[in-house]
């Protein structure tokens, strides 16, 4: 069996400023047991094999109760000590970043799939945001395999979505079906369906609220809105599933 390669080493008293990608804590803690590794033994082999020499068993403890997150190398290394790909100790992927890092490629990698030269790619993951063309935005879903909602994210479509569906919610759904459609490459009639549905769960607890006056009925009524409002992105892709 063929191991991962080590990752670059690190300064004994551990990155500073690497980023951190989104950890499953409990993945790590399942996978080092169905080994039979204990947390000393994954320390011995981060400090011996992959670069790490400040990697302690207290510090493999910490990770696995949450209580502190690899940095991006560290979790490269962890995955590599651990017999596994760096995306089963990866919660959902968020940032640019955490995509790649979570599919195991290097920015280098990605830069030249998409067309980008390495340093405006890297500027793009370090916080200036995605910044490429359409055809550039479509190798990027293709490079990192983005599910829709994914690329929607990374390419930050995000908050103006959630924008336009809190707007249609509010009003007349059909007017937001081509607004919406231009952020999310969606068929028109799943489209459509996800709007309209979206709209008949928000009014449908407005009406409640209304109806039943300023009890605490009420009150949880406009409560519930409201949440439906701040999670409106998610109820939108459950609701625009197949």
């Amino acid at each position: 069996m063929h191991r991962p390669s080590a990752p670059p080493n690190q300064p004994a008293t551990g990155p500073s400023d690497a980023s951190t990608p989104p950890f499953n804590a409990p993945a790590a803690r399942r996978i080092r047991a169905a080994l039979g590794m204990g947390a000393e033994h994954v320390a011995h082999t981060l400090r011996a094999s992959y670069g790490l020499p400040y990697a302690t068993a207290d510090l493999v403890t910490a990770w696995e109760r949450g209580t502190a997150s690899p940095s991006s190398p560290e979790l490269t290394a962890l995955a590599a000590a651990l017999w596994c790909s760096p995306g089963e100790l990866i919660g959902r992927p968020r940032t640019l970043r955490e995509h790649r890092v979570a599919r195991g490629l290097p920015a280098e990698e990605v830069a030249r799939g998409v067309g980008l030269e390495l340093a405006r790619y890297l500027r793009m993951e370090d916080g200036e945001g995605w910044r490429g063309t359409e055809r550039q935005s479509a190798a990027l879903a293709r490079v990192l395999d983005l599910a829709l909602p994914d690329f929607v994210a990374v390419t930050g479509r995000e908050a103006d979505l959630a924008e336009l569906l809190r707007s249609a919610v509010g009003t007349r759904w059909q007017a937001y079906v081509r607004p919406v459609g231009k952020l999310v490459p969606l068929e028109r009639r799943r489209l459509e369906r996800a709007l309209r549905r979206l709209h008949q769960d928000y009014q449908g607890q407005v009406v409640a609220s209304l109806s039943w006056g300023g009890n605490s009925a009420a009150r949880q009524s406009g409560d519930a809105g409201r949440e439906f409002l701040d999670r409106i992105v998610e109820h939108f892709w459950a609701e625009a599933q197949p």
